[in-house]
């Protein structure tokens, strides 16, 4: 029998637990890692290579979506399913424009968390119930007459937007980018230009507006 070797990322321990647990009882599936945090989600996808990968939308440091965009640009085979609390119509545009084939909230994973991930390994996709709505209603296929400000930050500046929100300094976010405190400023100084923002509290509102970041 051929393993199944799937990462989990949540920084919530006990429904990570209990996810993970839940998995295991299926024959041949394995969980080979567990993340807390999209960065190091992203270096557990690049090292293990797993056969799937299950994200959380809302994590320090970087958030699921921003982890998924990463791991696919890393692994275009990647397989990513999206297991959330959260649900928006611009969430789900985002996920599937990062590249995940699945979105479960985590109020139906256990009458679907199985089944979701069944049929992401057999090439497949899977959406909660609400979300195969929206994409039958060909909501997903429709363009924005207006782009929102955030599709014009790059994908560092989107790196960044979130860690200012979770109230990094310059200094913090030069180190946890491996970057120089002058270029931590500089992209500063681009997302609130691009995002015709005033202030960081107009960022932080806007953090926890779009699940970047929790209240």
């Amino acid at each position: 029998m051929k393993t199944t070797r799937i990462l989990i990322a949540d920084d919530h321990e006990l429904f990570r637990r209990g996810v993970a647990a839940e998995l295991t009882q299926v024959p041949g599936w394995v969980v080979a890692a567990e993340a807390t945090n999209g960065r190091d989600a992203v270096a557990l996808a690049a090292s293990l290579r797993p056969d799937i990968v299950v994200l959380d939308l809302t994590m320090p440091e970087l958030n699921g979506l921003e982890a998924a965009r990463q791991i696919v640009l890393a692994d275009p085979s990647a397989r990513i399913l999206i297991l959330t609390a959260h649900e928006s119509q611009q969430l789900v545009r985002e996920v599937l424009s990062a590249g995940a084939q699945g979105y479960v909230l985590k109020s139906d994973a256990g009458r679907t968390l199985i089944t979701a991930l069944q049929a992401l390994l057999e090439g497949g996709s899977f959406f909660t119930s609400n979300v195969a709505r929206m994409v039958l209603d060909g909501y997903l296929r429709s363009e924005s007459s207006e782009a929102m400000p955030a599709q014009t930050l790059s994908a560092r500046e989107r790196e960044i937007v979130q860690l200012l929100a979770e109230g990094n300094s310059n200094k913090d976010i030069a180190r946890v980018l491996d970057i120089s405190v002058k270029t931590a400023e500089t992209h500063r100084s681009n997302i609130m230009r691009k995002m015709e923002f005033d202030s960081l509290a107009e960022l932080v509102r806007y953090a926890i507006r779009n699940n970047i970041i929790d209240p």
